[in-house]
């Protein structure tokens, strides 16, 4: 699993003009669901998340989790993160994992999101989103579950 994940001050998303997600404080993340990826990608990955520490204290360093500042996480799916770039211009997404093993592998990193705790909004896995944030900092972070080994 690959994800992007923003430090935000709000973010939110519409699906046919109409907000499904949306949230103040915390991370905006896109995720992204490999073929060969496992329920262990995705609960590394939530664990990482919830104790990233890239909020600042009260002398400004980044020490805080988005636990510790009560923020919330809105989970967007994002096929295009498994794009291979390698040959042409046009990229292939043949390692993205088809729907039928993509969903439920997205829909339980988005519980292990929630079971730590977190407010959990998201899209529609699927549909055409239209997402806003106002990126905090700006602090942008990837993690890839194939560095966990």
């Amino acid at each position: 699993m690959r994800v992007v994940i923003q430090r935000v001050s709000e973010a939110h998303v519409t699906v046919a003009g109409k907000v499904t997600g949306k949230i103040g404080l915390g991370y905006m993340i896109l995720a992204g669901v490999e073929e060969n990826d496992t329920e262990k990608d995705a609960d590394w990955l939530a664990q990482k998340i919830v104790n990233l520490r890239v909020f600042e204290d009260d002398e400004g360093k980044m020490n805080r989790s988005v636990m510790d500042v009560g923020g919330a996480v809105l989970c967007i799916s994002q096929f295009t993160l498994i794009a291979d770039y390698k040959k042409g211009n046009r990229p292939s997404f043949i390692k993205a994992a088809r729907p039928e093993k993509a969903v439920p592998l997205f829909e339980h990193f988005k519980n292990q999101l929630a079971a730590a705790g977190l407010q959990v909004e998201s899209g529609i896995f699927g549909a055409d989103m239209k997402v806003s944030l106002v990126n905090d900092g700006p602090v942008t972070i990837t993690m890839d579950s194939i560095t966990k080994n």
